[in-house]
This record gives structure tokens, C-alpha cells and sequence, in this order.
């Protein structure tokens, strides 16, 4: 078979079905287990936000998958829609991919093992893992890239997410080239989710990776009972995928380009703020800035894209949904609070006056020479009328500026040893460095269950 002749969507089922753990670069398997404990953190945590609670009273079909955090199991696709909620809950899981890879993939991946009798080895898993971050960038990619895509009031996060959710399912579910390939067709009529959330602060947002992970389980579900797709979504064609969603930013190309040389998972980022990627590089920058001061900041101007202004302009955030979005909350945060971690969005910091204070005291200058994807400039100004300017082009978290192992356990360990207690969180962690030597990643699933009704610790306290 020659693979060129058959269609993208054919190409990358085959690549799906072909590539083996032993094709991946070292570097690539020691980023994707850094990228499975900071998931599995983000949503133990996330398992106790009123957004999951109320997912778990929806999708409630009874089954043996873990809903994560708690001492609850349900059907694949509702424990799929579950765990994919509750990684996204806080803004605390990774980006960079299709764009919230993780909370996408993962919940997909770990909920396609309930529908498997055979034993998923840690090598298998971390395969498919690998491909659906790889399958969900490419999709994006080739729909003209993250500021084309979204900026059309797409949310790529499930419209491209979907196809990842699918491959990693279909891979791990045993399907072939053909089977994976009639779930990426699948996969395509199940894309969705739009940027309206933006505008008032509605939860909607949180519920696209939980809606992506279960439509991308459900496609690969499908697939296996022998539901045929069509075979050429992905081509220039009437009611394709990049046709219809993509008609004028569309890159076909981009989804086969470097296939098996390009591991998209590495440009991927772990977030250590808990707000939107595109505020981390004003809040890296605000810090660095006031580090040593010690007099009041009296103005803040903030020069960026008019695309980020349009998506993280919001002054007036209402709730922890909004003032997560918000670039004018997270850098009045760092400058209040010392820092944008999740205590510093939540209901009792976003009503300090101080916080209130600080906020309307910040300009935002949309430049429109900037990219869309142009980290901002920002400009701090004392009471003794000096002033400094930063920008900080590559934040922390950025695969080129990443967080160390000390900084991303820490993060995991306060997010995880609250929801099912520290020994097992530490258990878990050990496991996921060291899953290449896992016999079946069942072993890890069951680390994912709280143990007493699912409340490990009494201090969690049920988040907005």
C-alpha cells in the first residue's frame, strides 16, 4: 500500500495505527509523562468544582470506569465527559496543543481502558497518548493555526480536540487503519464549541473538554462496531471538515507535514497560573517588575494584540470563570496577591477592594502592529513617578522556559493530596514517572479514587 496515495484521513489513520512506542524519542515519552501528572492533578482538584459535581448528576450511566476524585465509576463515554470537565474546571491544565490537549486526550484515553478486557501496558497507553496530542495540534494546524481557527469564534479546544480524543481511544480499543479512520470521520460531525462563553462569563468553556474527550470515545466506540465514516474528511471537498470550519485559513497540508519527525506534544506548555495561556506572559512580566518595590503601583499600561485584548480584555470579571480570562484581573492579582494561583481567583479575593482598586488602574492599548499572538508589553508606574517596561516573550511554563520537576511535583502535590490523600498521591506520581514499566495502567486508574465517599480531606472545599 502506498500511504501517499490514500486520503489525509487515511494517512493519519495509518500513522495511528503503525507508530510504536519504540518510534518515539526519548525526550518525547519523559515531556508526556510531565503531561499526564499535571492532567491528573488539575482534575482531582477540578473533580470538586460545582462544574463537575453537576456533570456527575447528568452523566450518570452506570459502568466501571473511575470518575476521578471520587469514589464513583459510570459508563466510558460519561466518565469520559466527567474527567474531561473536571481537568478544565480550574485553568489549570496544559495548552499549546489542540489547544487543551490534556484534559481532552487523557480523560478519553483513560476511559477507552473500561472498554478492553486485555491489559494496556504503560509503553501502549503513552503511545496513544503521544498521538492524540499529535493528532488534535495537526487538525488545528491545518484549519490555519490557533488565531485563524478561533479567532472565527471557534473553540479549538473541542472542534479539534475531538479528533485527538478519537485517535487515542480508536488506538487503544484496537481498532486498524480502517477502524480509526471511520472514527476520525465520526469524530468530525461531533466537532463543536463556540467562544460566546467569553462574553459573560458562562461555564460553558468548561464543559468543551469533557464534550471533545466523549465525542472522541464515542467515534472510536462506533467505529468498533463496524459504524463506517466517511474516509475523506479531511480533503478539499463539499462538507469536509477544513471546508467547512477552516474555508478561508485552511492549510490541508499542515496535517500530514513532518508526520513522525514533529512531535507535537512538545511545543505543548503546563500552565503555573491559574488563568488563560495568552495572560501567563503579563503575569511573568508583572512579577519580574515589582520583585523589589516596595511603594504602591499607581498606573499599569498594557500594549497588546487586539486579538488578545478581544479575548482577555474583560475589566469587570463577575465570576472565577471570567476572571480567569481576564488579563486585567490576573496581572491586579499578581500585583495584590503576589501571585495567580487558583486561591487568588476565588470568591472572596475577586471581591477585595484592593484587587478592585488595582484593576481600574490598568490600560489596555491594543496595538495593531502587534500579531495576534504577540506577548504584551507591560508598563508599571509608582507613586514617586518612575516607571519600568517588561516583556517576557517566552513565560514559564513554555516548553522553552519549562517549569522543573521540583515546581511541577509541587504543583501536582497541592492539587491532588487534597482529593484522594497524600500517600496515594505520591503513589501516583511515582507510577506515572516510571509507566514505561507498568504492566497494565489500570494500576494507575485506581490511584484516582478517593476513598471516603469521594472527599479525601475535609479541607476541600467546593469550589465555583
Amino acid at each position: 500500500m502506498n500511504v501517499r496515495e490514500l486520503s489525509l484521513s487515511g494517512r493519519i489513520a495509518v500513522f495511528v495505527e503503525r507508530t510504536r512506542y519504540d518510534d518515539l524519542p526519548a525526550d518525547v515519552i519523559e515531556k508526556t509523562k510531565r503531561h499526564v501528572l499535571d492532567t491528573l492533578g488539575a482534575a482531582l482538584a477540578g473533580a470538586h468544582t460545582a462544574q463537575a459535581r453537576q456533570a456527575r448528576e447528568v452523566m450518570n450511566a452506570p459502568g466501571e470506569a473511575v470518575v476521578w476524585g471520587t469514589a464513583q465509576s459510570a459508563g466510558a463515554r460519561d466518565a469520559a465527559f466527567i474527567n474531561g470537565v473536571a481537568a478544565h474546571a480550574l485553568e489549570l491544565d496544559d495548552s499549546g496543543g489542540c489547544d487543551h490537549s490534556g484534559a481532552v486526550v487523557l480523560p478519553a484515553a483513560f476511559a477507552a481502558l473500561s472498554c478492553t478486557k486485555r491489559p494496556v501496558s504503560g509503553t501502549e497507553f503513552l503511545a496513544a497518548v503521544v498521538l492524540g496530542y499529535d493528532v488534535a495540534r495537526r487538525v488545528l494546524e491545518a484549519c490555519g493555526g490557533y488565531s485563524a481557527h478561533n479567532g472565527r469564534g471557534w473553540h479549538s479546544t473541542m472542534t479539534c480536540g475531538v479528533f485527538g480524543a478519537a485517535a487515542a481511544s480508536a488506538r487503544l480499543i484496537g481498532l486498524d487503519a480502517a477502524g480509526i479512520g471511520a472514527a476520525l470521520g465520526h469524530a468530525a460531525s461531533f466537532a463543536g464549541g463556540l467562544w460566546a462563553f467569553i462574553h459573560d462569563g458562562s461555564q460553558t468553556k468548561r464543559l468543551h473538554t469533557g464534550r471533545a474527550a466523549e465525542g472522541g470515545l464515542t467515534a472510536a466506540l462506533l467505529a468498533a462496531r463496524g459504524v463506517t465514516g466517511p474516509t475523506r474528511i479531511f480533503d478539499d471537498e463539499w462538507g469536509g471538515f477544513f471546508s467547512t470550519l477552516a474555508p478561508d485559513s485552511q492549510q490541508p497540508g499542515a496535517l500530514v507535514a513532518e508526520l513522525g519527525a514533529n512531535w507535537k506534544i512538545m511545543r505543548c506548555s503546563i500552565k503555573p497560573h491559574a488563568c488563560c495561556r495568552s495572560t501567563h506572559a503579563a503575569v511573568d512580566a508583572t512579577l519580574a517588575l515589582s520583585r523589589d518595590e516596595r511603594q504602591p503601583v499607581t498606573r499599569v499600561h498594557v500594549r497588546l494584540s487586539a486579538f488578545v485584548a478581544g479575548m482577555c480584555g474583560d475589566c469587570n470579571p463577575a465570576n472565577l470563570a471570567s476572571a480567569q480570562m481576564s488579563m486585567p484581573y490576573a496581572i491586579a492579582a499578581a500585583l495584590v496577591f503576589g501571585d495567580a494561583g487558583i486561591d487568588s481567583f476565588l470568591e472572596a479575593r475577586r471581591n477585595d477592594p484592593r484587587l478592585r482598586a488595582m484593576i481600574e488602574r490598568i490600560t489596555l492599548e491594543p496595538d495593531p502592529a502587534m500579531a495576534d499572538l504577540d506577548e504584551p508589553e507591560i508598563t508599571l508606574m509608582w507613586a514617586d513617578g518612575t516607571s519600568r517596561s517588561c516583556r517576557i516573550d517566552i513565560p514559564l511554563g513554555d516548553p522553552r522556559n519549562p517549569l522543573d520537576d521540583a515546581r511541577l511535583l509541587a504543583k501536582y502535590r497541592s492539587l491532588a493530596r487534597a482529593a484522594i490523600g497524600e500517600a496515594e498521591a505520591d503513589t501516583l506520581a511515582d507510577l506515572v514517572s516510571r509507566m514505561d514499566d507498568v504492566r497494565d495502567v489500570r494500576e494507575i486508574l485506581m490511584l484516582l479514587k478517593a476513598r471516603d465517599g469521594g472527599r479525601a480531606n475535609s479541607s476541600i472545599r467546593e469550589l465555583e
